[in-house]
């Protein structure tokens, strides 16, 4: 393959894939809530006893097969290859994700625009005004998908190292000086940053149980992009002298800086305004947040466009993640071109799209539902419990039993002693597995 990822670009782009609208949300209210930094502490010590551990053997499938992951399967697979090429199909749930997690983007790109007209002053004003893009303006959010779905798609037509390269090379550094700038904000917010820090550091071992400890391990899993297909075709168009091991780590630890930076800042300001801190997902940023910047008046305008246009980066990062995998497959598959890849994704991704724009719009809602639930809600739960997981444990068994040992060492000798690729080798066969496992049941359950 001509077209690869310099070392700074396959990090760029895979933590790119990894810090998402999640670190908005759901990791600093799941950190406020359950415990502080007892359970950063929790969160750490599962990502690097097995999501660091799945995360490789991700990397070994791309590096090893270096090309589609469908063909990853097939060419590695000593026997039974057509059995195992269909783990690789496993990437249509990434497209899955794309088509829902694109309509979210785009309720960021609303945000933009009203923080330069003008966002809303009073609580009721702002909940009314998340609710008319959800449920009450289905034009406005048709456009704003529409323009976030030709950023995603036009990124990826232009290939690895000319499209998502240069998009995360820009974006990733950007998204973090956008960071540093409402950072430096929150710290002259004295008493609210003291709370913010507090809240958020300040540990509470009470509090973790082992349902706490399934949630943990889950959002430490599932916030690196596996069991989708990313990992592996990134790591098949990467050059081979990069340290896997070390890249690895680069990832890791700019997805939880990210995640700290995140929480510190939106807490401050939730702190600073008095607001309901157990608030989590989009209420805490759309409602809360939009609130608090229309009160600072000028202050507040310059810092919700930085706010929210660093979202809509590591959106629009992720987005662009979600859909290389399987456009790869086709092109490779097929022998066509980026373009006609990309022309029958984007197809099912925009109708899915519009169906999950529909199944919030109030007067057509119904239409779009099935079960009596929104084609949203059901595409994001089939992903994130069903796919994503069964993703993530084909791929590791795949590694763990089926790649000869001697392949895989040959691999990470240059990256770790042997007996670090040995107790690697360990948790990856024995206890990678059970993590996923406990933690499917744990979603079917909930």
């Amino acid at each position: 393959m001509a077209d690869k990822f310099s070392r700074i670009g396959f990090i760029l782009a895979v933590a790119g894939s990894a810090v998402g609208l999640g670190n908005a949300w759901k990791f600093p209210t799941m950190v406020g809530n359950n415990g502080g930094s007892a359970f950063i502490a929790l969160y750490l010590l599962l990502t690097f006893a097995i999501a660091f551990i799945a995360f490789l053997a991700e990397l070994a499938i791309g590096r090893l097969g270096e090309t589609d992951l469908v063909g990853c399967f097939y060419k590695l697979a000593p026997k039974h290859k057509r059995a195992w090429s269909l783990a690789g199909f496993f990437s249509i749930s990434a497209i899955l994700i794309a088509s829902f997690y694109m309509v979210v983007i785009g309720w960021l790109v609303y945000y933009i625009f009203l923080s330069f007209t003008g966002l809303p002053a009073t609580p009721e004003a702002s909940g009314a005004s998340f609710e008319r893009i959800i449920s009450a303006d289905a034009t406005s959010a048709l456009i704003c998908f529409s323009f976030v779905f030709v950023i995603v798609f036009f990124t990826v037509s232009k290939g690895i190292k000319s499209g998502i390269e240069r998009l995360n090379v820009f974006m990733m550094p950007s998204l973090f000086i956008l960071l540093c700038v409402l950072f430096a904000y929150s710290l002259s917010m004295g008493g609210g940053f003291l709370k913010a820090a507090e809240f958020l550091f300040v540990p509470d071992f009470s509090k973790i149980t082992p349902h706490l400890v399934l949630e943990a391990l889950g959002l430490a899993f599932f916030s690196l992009s596996m069991g989708t297909g990313t990992i592996p075709t990134y790591a098949a168009s990467l050059d081979e002298r990069t340290n896997l091991v070390r890249s690895t780590l680069s990832i890791i630890f700019i997805n939880i800086l990210i995640g700290i930076m995140m929480g510190l800042i939106v807490f401050t300001f939730i702190f600073d305004a008095g607001f309901d801190s157990t608030q989590g997902g989009p209420g805490l940023i759309f409602v809360s947040l939009a609130l608090l910047f229309a009160k600072l008046g000028v202050v507040g305008q310059v810092l919700a466009v930085c706010f929210f246009t660093a979202l809509l980066f590591a959106g629009v990062t992720s987005a662009v993640s979600m859909i290389e995998p399987f456009a790869f497959y086709l092109i490779n598959k097929f022998n066509i071109t980026r373009k006609s890849a990309l022309l029958i994704i984007g197809v099912v991704v925009y109708v899915l799209g519009i169906f999950c724009v529909f199944s919030f719009y109030k007067p057509t809602s119904e239409s779009f539902s099935l079960f009596g639930k929104p084609i949203f809600d059901i595409l994001d739960a089939l992903t994130s419990t069903l796919l994503m997981p069964l993703g993530a444990l084909s791929f590791s068994i795949f590694v763990g039993y089926v790649l000869k040992k001697d392949t895989l060492w040959g691999l990470f000798s240059g990256f770790m002693s042997r007996v670090g690729f040995n107790v690697w080798y360990f948790a990856l066969r024995y206890i990678v597995p059970l993590g996923i496992v406990a933690i499917m049941l744990y979603k079917f359950k909930s």
